[in-house]
């Protein structure tokens, strides 16, 4: 045991830096790892916890005052009913913000679907104009208990009495309508009613609904929202951002461990001689196994201590949501086995690639092998000669043929290395499309940058639109309506839209197909697409209220709202069934340099409180910490495909050393052998660089599509690099190599003679 660790000892202290990038890079993984772990927790458990707590419905059905909703009681499949409660669609407005929300009357707090009440208290008889708000909704309007709000257009007054989390769908400007819970009294003309089911089997969830819309009739539903819907847009940005984690805390561990065999594998070459007399002293071969196992393991395992000590410790000190998501998962039922868990596989997986590689040490002969005459990069190959007789530099010639001559052991080592810049390449391509999305909206679906709703009084259709097209900052006003509809299943709600006309049309951003020009031409979404598995060149028939509406969809837009589930045609079109339809909202795409927020005041102001004026949601602003992740995974896969060259050029080094007598008897100074081993190195990188662009940008398209299509945006929307920045980073790989290479190559040319021959000996 003490020769086992004074062996340790002296490897250590021979290779300090090696030893201090693998516990850097585990470090690094595991951390990736945990974080991803706190983020998919994050991202589920905020809904969980509010749907448990509040005993929430599963179905939520918005009907029309005459519907007979007490037969759904007895619905096969429903567990408990909460309501009906009336409801009536308003705008209030706190401290210069407006939002559109649902009153719904409820006359005392219900056992089933019981907000959790997160500030003030719930509605009390002694405030009849009391309110209580959905959270995020109360956000947005920057209210708190005690604060008033005002119904713009006429003199109510709403006092708010106390803020609560609700498990339904979240308030979204322009979007979804936030929700008010008031006593009935407070929803003097309610224009609908809706009832909540509580179900026995939340997987039947279609299959009631269907059952529900039968029962009551198509006619008399509205609007349907289940709770898959609220979950997956509570999971929202955050579940995203842990799949991106996972994938490249994976993806590196894969390289870790690469990296660490091939580190193994090429010290073992380098050590044959010193592995035979550890034999030849009485080693046995499974001592000497362990001498390297346990010594990995221990980089390993120092890495993966440190990894799970600094996430317990400051992980809820990261500013923005990863902190968030860490402090949150911390408290979760499931966090002490994760913390554990997550380490501990990564420490097994890398120790399972090291136990490979020690292996072959173990059945290194004690008896040393003599060394093969021939050069250890083989005969000259006859392109190799003639390149020589053309005068061409030895350097390069000799370069490219130690690089790749010993063709299964240049191509391990180039494997190794493709594989982490493959991944600095998704993650590049990941932030390219990033950015895509905030300099260039308008092809991710967003062209333009405000979003006006009107009032039903007040202002006529040319009044508004000529106001709007007055501002200077006012490139285009398109006029439009937005309602709920039914599809032809009748299980869920998806959103019809008419934007523009048929003289000054909508530019939708198109991944498929061709625009609407024509008469039941329309275009969709990813997400209507999968709910209702249709595709483009199909008709769709759906329902708003009870006049059914049948389209023929001609193209698939990449659509970032609603998940996808989102149909568009133009409001000519829509107004065939209903020639007295209104415009309720306009789509302002301003001039170039215009400030929104400038251009939203002037318009609220001109408005005279019957326009309400909000900048269009990028969903890429809740992608911002998208960006420090990624960072931090580029300097973790630089860090392993930093080992990875070390490791290679460890190996082209001890292998020169056969070949240095040959050399310098043929005349090569020890500026020109430095030369060949910086070439060999070099190349090995650039093919390294060649082979991951080629396979990662393909790869980092497809993923980001695949990602799209799952969210309901659509594939289109993948960004590769540009070709500026794929070749900095191949120059900086190439540059690296041989800027690493040259200080161990110039040491090793300019060795002494019998230094040399006792190498080879």
């Amino acid at each position: 045991m003490r020769a086992t660790l004074r062996w340790a000892h002296s490897d250590l202290r021979t290779h300090r830096g090696e030893a201090l990038f693998l516990v850097l890079a585990t470090a690094g993984i595991v951390a990736s790892l945990l974080l991803a772990t706190a983020l998919f927790g994050y991202a589920t458990n905020p809904w969980q916890r509010v749907f448990t707590q509040s005993h929430g419905a599963h179905v939520w059905l918005h009907t029309d005052k005459a519907a007979d909703t007490g037969k759904l009681a007895d619905l096969a499949g429903v567990d408990s009913v909460t309501g009906p409660y009336p409801t009536a669609a308003t705008t209030v407005s706190s401290r210069g913000s407006r939002a559109a929300v649902e009153l719904r009357g409820t006359p005392e707090r219900p056992s089933a679907d019981r907000p959790p009440i997160v500030s003030g208290h719930w509605l009390d008889p002694s405030t009849p104009n009391g309110v209580v708000l959905e959270s995020r909704l109360a956000r947005a309007l920057l209210t708190e208990p005690g604060d008033t709000l005002t119904v713009p257009g006429t003199a109510r007054e709403l006092t708010v009495v106390g803020l609560a989390d609700s498990a339904e769908p979240r308030y979204r400007p322009g979007e979804q309508p936030g929700l008010v819970w008031a006593l009935p009294s407070a929803v003097p003309d309610p224009g609908g009613q809706v009832i909540g089911l509580r179900l026995t089997d939340p997987g039947d969830t279609s299959y009631v609904v269907q059952r529900a819309v039968t029962m009551l009739g198509s006619g008399a539903i509205g609007e349907v929202s289940t709770w898959q819907q609220a979950r997956a847009e509570a999971q929202g940005d955050n579940r995203l951002l842990g799949q991106v984690l996972g994938l490249f805390g994976l993806g590196a561990l894969v390289a870790a461990g690469f990296a660490v065999h091939g580190a193994i594998g090429t010290r073992i070459r380098g050590h044959l001689r010193d592995l035979s007399v550890l034999k030849a002293i009485g080693f046995t071969p499974g001592q000497v196994v362990r001498i390297f196992l346990l010594q990995h393991l221990a980089y390993a395992l120092l890495g993966a201590l440190a990894a799970a000590g600094l996430a317990e410790a400051l992980g809820s000190r990261i500013p923005g949501r990863l902190g968030d998501a860490v402090g949150v998962w911390q408290g979760l039922p499931g966090h002490t086995v994760a913390l554990l868990v997550i380490p501990t596989a990564a420490v097994l997986f890398i120790g399972a690639t090291t136990g490979l590689a020690a292996w072959r040490a173990g059945r290194v002969p004690p008896v040393p092998v003599p060394r093969p005459a021939a050069p250890s990069g083989g005969r000259l190959s006859k392109v190799a000669r003639r390149a020589l007789g053309v005068r061409i530099p030895p350097a390069l010639v000799l370069g490219w043929h130690k690089a790749f001559t010993r063709r299964p052991r240049s191509l391990a080592t180039v494997a190794r290395l493709t594989l982490p810049l493959l991944l600095i390449v998704v993650a590049m391509s990941a932030w390219t499309t990033l950015d895509r999305f905030h300099s260039e909206p308008e092809r991710i679906g967003l062209p333009t940058t405000l979003s006006v709703r009107a009032d039903d009084s007040g202002l006529s259709e040319q009044q508004t639109r000529s106001l709007l097209e007055r501002d200077p900052d006012v490139a285009a006003a398109y006029p439009g309506v937005e309602t709920a509809a039914l599809g032809a299943s009748q299980t869920a709600t998806i959103a019809l839209r008419g934007l523009g006309t048929h003289q000054d049309p909508y530019p939708y951003t198109l991944a498929e197909g061709r625009p609407a020009r024509g008469a039941d031409e329309a275009v969709a979404g990813q997400g209507f697409l999968d709910l209702l598995n249709v595709r483009v060149g199909d008709w769709v028939r759906m329902t708003v209220g009870d006049q059914p509406q049948i389209l023929h969809i001609v193209g698939r837009s990449i659509e970032p709202e609603n998940a996808g589930r989102v149909i568009s045609t133009s409001l000519d079109t829509l107004r065939e069934n209903d020639p007295d339809l209104r415009p309720t909202l306009y789509e302002l795409r301003l001039a170039p340099g215009a400030d929104p927020r400038e251009v939203a005041d002037r318009l609220a102001e001109a408005g005279g409180g019957h326009l309400d004026v909000h900048t269009v949601t990028n969903p890429a602003d809740g992608l911002s910490p998208l960006r420090a992740v990624v960072a931090g995974l580029i300097a973790v896969l630089a860090l392993i495909g930093l080992i990875e060259l070390l490791t290679a050029i460890g190996g082209t080094v001890r292998e020169s050393e056969r070949d240095l007598l040959a050399l310098k008897a043929i005349g090569l100074s020890p500026r020109q052998i430095t030369a060949i081993t910086v070439t060999a190195t070099g190349l090995t990188a650039l093919a390294a660089v060649l082979a991951a662009t080629a396979l990662g940008l393909p790869l980092a398209r497809w993923l980001i599509d695949a990602q799209g299509r799952s969210s309901g945006i659509g594939a289109g929307i993948a960004q590769g690099p540009s070709a500026v920045l794929m070749v900095l980073l191949g120059a900086a790989a190439v540059l690296c190599a041989a800027a690493l290479a040259a200080l161990p190559a110039a040491r090793a040319a300019r060795r002494r003679l019998a230094d040399t021959l006792s190498a080879v000996a």
